[in-house]
Protein backbone atom coordinates (compact mmCIF):
# COMPACT_ATOMS: atom_id res chain seq x y z
CA UNK A 1 0.00 0.00 0.00
CA UNK A 2 1.12 3.34 -0.73
CA UNK A 3 0.48 6.54 0.69
CA UNK A 4 1.37 10.20 0.18
CA UNK A 5 0.84 13.60 1.39
CA UNK A 6 1.98 17.39 0.45
CA UNK A 7 4.36 18.42 3.30
CA UNK A 8 3.17 22.03 4.90
CA UNK A 9 6.58 22.28 6.22
CA UNK A 10 9.03 22.46 2.86
CA UNK A 11 8.28 21.76 -0.88
CA UNK A 12 8.01 17.97 -0.56
CA UNK A 13 6.30 14.84 -0.59
CA UNK A 14 6.16 12.87 2.32
CA UNK A 15 5.37 9.15 1.30
CA UNK A 16 5.41 5.80 2.89
CA UNK A 17 4.73 1.95 1.32
CA UNK A 18 4.43 -1.35 2.49
CA UNK A 19 4.73 -4.43 0.18
CA UNK A 20 1.52 -6.36 0.32
CA UNK A 21 3.13 -9.10 -2.23
CA UNK A 22 6.88 -10.19 -4.08
CA UNK A 23 6.59 -8.67 -6.91
CA UNK A 24 8.49 -5.40 -8.88
CA UNK A 25 7.21 -1.89 -9.02
CA UNK A 26 8.45 0.39 -11.88
CA UNK A 27 9.45 4.19 -10.53
CA UNK A 28 8.61 6.80 -13.49
CA UNK A 29 10.91 9.82 -14.06
CA UNK A 30 9.83 12.73 -12.10
CA UNK A 31 12.59 15.02 -11.63
CA UNK A 32 12.47 14.65 -8.08
CA UNK A 33 15.06 13.13 -5.57
CA UNK A 34 13.87 10.83 -2.57
CA UNK A 35 15.71 10.12 0.74
CA UNK A 36 13.83 7.02 1.43
CA UNK A 37 14.74 5.00 4.92
CA UNK A 38 14.19 1.44 4.18
CA UNK A 39 14.01 -0.12 7.90
CA UNK A 40 17.63 -0.50 8.01
CA UNK A 41 19.60 2.39 5.74
CA UNK A 42 18.90 5.60 4.44
CA UNK A 43 18.88 5.58 0.77
CA UNK A 44 19.01 8.35 -1.91
CA UNK A 45 17.33 8.12 -5.00
CA UNK A 46 18.35 10.31 -7.47
CA UNK A 47 16.56 11.79 -10.70
CA UNK A 48 15.81 9.05 -13.30
CA UNK A 49 15.87 10.07 -17.08
CA UNK A 50 14.59 6.23 -17.79
CA UNK A 51 11.93 3.91 -15.38
CA UNK A 52 13.79 2.55 -12.66
CA UNK A 53 11.81 -0.68 -11.70
CA UNK A 54 12.26 -1.73 -8.04
CA UNK A 55 12.16 -5.49 -6.84
CA UNK A 56 9.96 -5.91 -3.94
CA UNK A 57 9.13 -8.27 -0.61
CA UNK A 58 6.55 -8.84 0.91
CA UNK A 59 6.51 -6.89 4.17
CA UNK A 60 9.20 -4.19 3.46
CA UNK A 61 7.98 -0.99 4.48
CA UNK A 62 9.62 2.36 3.44
CA UNK A 63 9.50 5.95 4.56
CA UNK A 64 10.22 8.92 2.59
CA UNK A 65 10.42 12.19 1.29
CA UNK A 66 10.47 13.49 -2.31
CA UNK A 67 11.61 16.64 -2.91
CA UNK A 68 10.31 18.62 -5.83
CA UNK A 69 12.53 19.00 -8.91
CA UNK A 70 15.35 21.64 -7.83
CA UNK A 71 14.93 20.89 -4.24
CA UNK A 72 17.14 18.11 -3.58
CA UNK A 73 20.60 19.55 -3.99
CA UNK A 74 19.83 21.72 -1.52
CA UNK A 75 18.71 19.08 1.09
CA UNK A 76 21.98 17.12 0.32
CA UNK A 77 24.76 19.14 -0.52
CA UNK A 78 25.08 17.50 -3.78
CA UNK A 79 24.83 18.57 -7.53
CA UNK A 80 21.36 16.60 -8.98
CA UNK A 81 23.65 15.22 -11.48
CA UNK A 82 25.57 13.42 -9.31
CA UNK A 83 23.04 11.62 -8.54
CA UNK A 84 21.27 11.25 -12.30
CA UNK A 85 20.16 7.43 -12.51
CA UNK A 86 21.54 6.24 -9.33
CA UNK A 87 20.48 4.32 -5.97
CA UNK A 88 23.24 5.21 -3.31
CA UNK A 89 23.56 5.19 0.15
CA UNK A 90 23.05 8.45 2.11
CA UNK A 91 26.78 7.75 3.85
CA UNK A 92 28.07 8.15 0.12
CA UNK A 93 26.57 11.57 0.50
CA UNK A 94 26.74 12.57 4.52
CA UNK A 95 29.52 10.38 5.52
CA UNK A 96 29.23 7.32 7.47
CA UNK A 97 29.12 8.49 11.06
CA UNK A 98 26.76 10.88 10.65
CA UNK A 99 24.17 8.64 8.81
CA UNK A 100 24.92 5.99 11.75
CA UNK A 101 23.94 8.63 14.10
CA UNK A 102 21.12 9.83 11.94
CA UNK A 103 19.57 5.75 11.35
CA UNK A 104 19.55 5.24 15.21
CA UNK A 105 17.59 8.25 15.64
CA UNK A 106 14.88 7.21 13.04
CA UNK A 107 15.22 3.74 13.86
CA UNK A 108 13.45 4.75 17.43
CA UNK A 109 11.31 7.70 15.88
CA UNK A 110 7.52 7.15 16.55
CA UNK A 111 6.97 7.86 12.62
CA UNK A 112 10.06 7.72 10.12
CA UNK A 113 7.94 9.23 8.02
CA UNK A 114 7.44 12.55 9.91
CA UNK A 115 11.39 12.30 11.25
CA UNK A 116 12.64 12.50 7.73
CA UNK A 117 9.81 15.70 6.70
CA UNK A 118 10.95 17.22 9.80
CA UNK A 119 14.72 16.65 8.80
CA UNK A 120 14.20 17.42 5.61
CA UNK A 121 12.46 21.02 6.46
CA UNK A 122 15.31 21.93 9.16
CA UNK A 123 17.91 21.59 6.23
CA UNK A 124 15.86 23.39 3.64
CA UNK A 125 15.08 26.39 5.77
CA UNK A 126 18.36 28.24 5.13
CA UNK A 127 18.13 27.59 1.13
CA UNK A 128 19.26 29.82 -1.04
CA UNK A 129 16.47 31.97 -2.33
CA UNK A 130 17.72 32.71 -5.99
CA UNK A 131 18.27 28.97 -6.27
CA UNK A 132 14.92 28.19 -5.05
CA UNK A 133 13.74 30.93 -7.40
CA UNK A 134 15.52 29.90 -10.46
CA UNK A 135 14.37 26.23 -9.81
CA UNK A 136 10.54 27.23 -9.34
CA UNK A 137 10.37 29.55 -12.54
CA UNK A 138 12.22 27.06 -14.78
CA UNK A 139 9.80 24.31 -13.74
CA UNK A 140 6.65 26.73 -13.76
CA UNK A 141 7.85 27.58 -17.41
CA UNK A 142 8.25 24.69 -18.42
CA UNK A 143 4.98 22.95 -17.12
CA UNK A 144 3.34 25.69 -19.35
CA UNK A 145 4.73 24.95 -22.24
CA UNK A 146 7.67 27.20 -23.06
CA UNK A 147 10.41 26.06 -24.94
CA UNK A 148 14.08 26.47 -23.78
CA UNK A 149 14.74 29.91 -25.61
CA UNK A 150 11.94 31.58 -23.67
CA UNK A 151 12.72 29.99 -20.50
CA UNK A 152 16.64 31.07 -20.91
CA UNK A 153 15.64 34.24 -21.81
CA UNK A 154 12.94 34.69 -18.86
CA UNK A 155 15.75 33.70 -15.65
CA UNK A 156 18.35 36.13 -18.27
CA UNK A 157 20.76 33.04 -19.27
CA UNK A 158 21.95 32.21 -22.67
CA UNK A 159 20.66 28.10 -23.12
CA UNK A 160 23.85 27.10 -22.75
CA UNK A 161 24.15 28.66 -19.27
CA UNK A 162 20.61 27.43 -18.82
CA UNK A 163 21.53 24.13 -19.48
CA UNK A 164 24.51 23.82 -17.23
CA UNK A 165 22.48 25.19 -14.13
CA UNK A 166 19.71 22.92 -15.09
CA UNK A 167 22.31 19.83 -14.40
CA UNK A 168 22.99 21.28 -11.34
CA UNK A 169 19.21 21.87 -10.21
CA UNK A 170 17.87 19.00 -11.53
CA UNK A 171 20.16 16.19 -13.05
CA UNK A 172 19.89 17.16 -16.63
CA UNK A 173 19.19 19.39 -19.25
CA UNK A 174 16.33 21.64 -19.48
CA UNK A 175 15.06 19.91 -22.69
CA UNK A 176 14.95 16.70 -21.04
CA UNK A 177 13.47 18.13 -17.84
CA UNK A 178 10.65 19.20 -20.08
CA UNK A 179 10.27 15.71 -21.60
CA UNK A 180 9.56 14.15 -18.17
CA UNK A 181 7.62 16.90 -16.95
CA UNK A 182 5.12 16.87 -20.11
CA UNK A 183 5.14 12.88 -19.46
CA UNK A 184 4.20 12.83 -16.34
CA UNK A 185 1.26 15.96 -16.97
CA UNK A 186 -0.13 13.12 -19.73
CA UNK A 187 0.04 10.49 -17.54
CA UNK A 188 -2.04 12.17 -14.95
CA UNK A 189 -5.18 13.23 -17.73
CA UNK A 190 -4.19 9.48 -19.45
CA UNK A 191 -5.38 7.81 -15.78
CA UNK A 192 -8.62 10.27 -15.70
CA UNK A 193 -10.20 8.20 -18.95
CA UNK A 194 -9.24 10.69 -20.68
CA UNK A 195 -8.55 9.37 -24.44
CA UNK A 196 -4.90 9.08 -25.43
CA UNK A 197 -5.71 11.24 -28.77
CA UNK A 198 -7.02 14.06 -26.59
CA UNK A 199 -4.20 14.00 -24.02
CA UNK A 200 -1.68 14.18 -27.13
CA UNK A 201 -3.35 17.44 -28.16
CA UNK A 202 -3.85 18.91 -24.63
CA UNK A 203 -0.14 18.52 -23.72
CA UNK A 204 2.00 19.34 -26.73
CA UNK A 205 2.55 15.65 -28.43
CA UNK A 206 2.50 16.52 -32.58
CA UNK A 207 -0.05 13.57 -32.50
CA UNK A 208 -1.08 10.28 -29.99
CA UNK A 209 1.55 8.36 -31.95
CA UNK A 210 4.54 10.94 -30.62
CA UNK A 211 3.35 10.06 -27.19
CA UNK A 212 3.08 6.41 -27.64
CA UNK A 213 6.57 6.91 -28.50
CA UNK A 214 7.40 8.88 -25.71
CA UNK A 215 5.48 6.87 -22.95
CA UNK A 216 7.77 3.48 -24.39
CA UNK A 217 10.95 5.59 -24.44
CA UNK A 218 10.74 6.98 -20.63
CA UNK A 219 8.34 4.05 -18.84
CA UNK A 220 10.07 1.44 -20.69
CA UNK A 221 5.66 0.02 -21.39
CA UNK A 222 3.13 0.65 -23.27
CA UNK A 223 0.53 3.35 -22.13
CA UNK A 224 -2.03 0.08 -21.75
CA UNK A 225 0.51 -1.38 -19.35
CA UNK A 226 1.02 1.23 -17.43
CA UNK A 227 -3.04 2.27 -17.30
CA UNK A 228 -3.49 -1.54 -16.51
Amino acid sequence: MYLERRSHLAPLIVWTRTVEADGSARVLPDGCIDLIWSGDELVVAGPDTLAHVVEDRVGARYAAVRCAPGVGPALLGTPADALRDRRIPLADVWGERDVRILSERIAAAPDPAVFLEELAAARLRDRDPEAARFAGTVVGELRAGADVATVAAGVRLSERQLHRRSLAAFGYGPKTLARVLRLERALDLARTGMPPARVAAGTGYADQAHFARDVKALAGVPLRTLLG
